[in-house]
C-alpha cells in the first residue's frame, strides 16, 4: 500500500498540533443537550423525534452514561433511494445516534475548519454551493481554461484506517478516538473495489470503506479526508485557482498541457487515499464554453440552470400538485417549498423558466386553490 498520508492539515512533519481532554466535552450534558437541538431540526414532529423529546433528559443521561463507561455502541441503518439528480442510497442513523453525531461535531468540528483552506465549500459555515459558485465565476474571468474533476465512488470508497490515521494524528484524546472509531465502523460498504500500487490480490476484500451518505459525520469526515490533498493543490502544486465541494473539484489555470500536468499529479496523491478520479467526468474544458458545476452551467459572464435541474423541479412540482390537493401539505409548507427553488434557481438567468414554469401550474384544493395560486405569483 502507499506510504501514510499526510495530516488533515497538508504537513507529513511530527509537530502537527494535537488537542487531547475532549471527550469531557462531548459527554457533557450541556454539549448533548445542544446536540439534540440541533438533531431535531426540521423533524421535531416525526415520531421518533417526538418520542425522544418526551423523555429527553431520561435519554440523555442514558446516552452519557453508555459513553463515559464505554458501553455505547452504534444502531443499525435503515436505507433507503433517492433520485437528486441520480440514484443516490442514503442511510438514516437511528436518532439517538444523530445526537451523538451532533455532540461529537460541536467539539470537532471547529478545531478541523481552521486547517481547511479557504475554497473547501461544503457543509461549512458561510460556505456553500452559491458561494463556491461566485468563486468559480471570479476565477473564469481569470483564467482560459479549468480542469474539472470527480472522484469516483467518493463517500463509498473512503478507507476506514486511512480516515482514522488522519483523524488521530490531530485528536490526541483516547476516549474521543475510541467514540469516533465506532462512529467510522458502524457502516462498510464493499461496492467500491479497487486495486492500488502495492496490493496484494486479497487488499481490496481486507480494508473495510465507506462511510453512509446522510450522516452528519459523513459530510465532515469526508472534508477532513481530502484536507491534505487540498493543501497538496494549492501549495506543492501551486495552483492558486482552486475550488473543491465534497469530491467535485476545479483547477483553472492558463495553459491546457499545464492542466494536464496537474491532473496527473492529482491522480497520483489520490492513489496514497485510495481514491481515482471518474474516468469520464474529468476533463480540461475553455471556460468560455461553460462549464456544469454544482447544477449550474457556469460561464464568465453569466449562468445558465442545467436541464436536468429544470425537469427534476417539473417533477417535484407535479408531487407537490398532489400532495397539496390530498391534504398531505399545507399552503405554509407549499410556499416553502416554492421559495426554496427560486432563491436557489435566482443565483442563475431563470427568469423566463422561473416565469415559464410556475404560471403553468395549478394548486388546488376546494376553497385554497385562490391562496395557492397568490403564492405562484408572488415567487414570479
Amino acid at each position: 500500500m502507499p506510504s501514510a498520508p499526510p495530516s488533515a492539515d497538508g504537513s507529513n512533519t511530527a509537530d502537527v498540533k494535537t488537542y487531547k481532554h475532549l471527550f469531557g466535552q462531548i459527554v457533557s450534558f450541556d454539549n448533548l443537550l445542544i446536540a439534540a437541538r440541533k438533531a431535531q431540526k426540521g423533524k421535531r414532529f416525526k415520531p421518533a423525534t417526538a418520542l425522544y423529546n418526551f423523555n429527553l433528559e431520561k435519554e440523555l443521561l442514558s446516552i452519557q452514561k453508555e459513553l463515559l463507561e464505554k458501553r455505547y455502541r452504534h444502531g443499525p441503518y435503515r436505507d433507503f433511494q433517492i433520485n437528486d439528480p441520480k440514484p443516490r442510497l442514503i442511510s438514516a442513523a437511528p436518532y439517538r445516534d444523530r445526537v451523538v453525531h451532533h455532540a461529537v461535531c460541536n467539539i470537532i468540528e471547529p478545531i478541523f475548519d481552521r486547517m481547511f483552506i479557504h475554497d473547501s465549500y461544503a457543509c461549512r459555515l458561510n460556505k456553500g454551493t452559491h458561494a463556491a459558485m461566485d468563486r468559480y465565476t471570479a476565477f473564469a474571468r481569470k483564467n482560459r481554461f479549468v480542469l474539472k474533476c470527480d472522484i469516483r465512488k467518493y463517500f463509498q470508497s473512503i478507507d476506514h484506517e486511512i480516515l482514522l490515521h488522519i483523524l488521530q494524528r490531530t485528536i490526541a484524546c483516547r476516549d474521543t478516538r475510541w467514540l469516533i472509531e465506532q462512529i467510522v465502523t458502524s457502516r462498510t460498504d464493499k461496492s467500491a473495489f479497487a486495486y492500488f500500487k502495492g496490493d496484494d490480490i486479497f487488499t481490496p476484500y481486507q480494508r473495510a470503506r465507506g462511510i453512509p451518505i446522510g450522516n452528519l459525520t459523513s459530510q465532515f469526515f469526508a472534508n477532513v479526508y481530502l484536507n491534505g490533498f487540498d493543501h497538496f493543490v494549492k501549495e506543492v502544486l501551486h495552483c492558486e485557482h482552486y475550488i473543491r465541494y465534497v469530491d467535485d473539484f476545479v483547477v483553472f489555470g492558463s495553459a491546457k498541457e499545464r492542466l494536464r500536468e496537474v491532473k496527473a499529479e492529482i491522480e497520483n496523491y489520490l492513489e496514497g487515499l485510495r481514491l481515482t478520479l471518474h474516468p469520464r467526468k474529468c476533463r480540461v474544458f475553455r471556460v468560455d464554453e461553460g462549464v456544469c458545476f454544482l447544477g449550474f452551467r457556469i460561464f464568465p459572464d453569466h449562468r445558465l440552470l442545467k436541464k436536468q435541474n429544470r425537469l427534476h423541479m417539473r417533477r417535484k412540482m407535479k408531487k407537490l400538485q398532489n400532495a397539496y390537493q390530498q391534504g398531505d401539505l399545507s399552503l405554509e409548507q407549499l410556499s416553502q417549498c416554492i421559495q426554496s427553488w427560486v432563491a436557489h434557481a435566482r443565483h442563475a438567468d431563470t427568469y423566463k423558466v422561473r416565469t415559464r414554469m410556475l404560471s403553468g401550474v395549478v394548486f388546488q384544493r376546494g376553497a385554497a386553490t385562490g391562496a395557492a395560486r397568490g403564492v405562484l405569483e408572488q415567487q414570479q
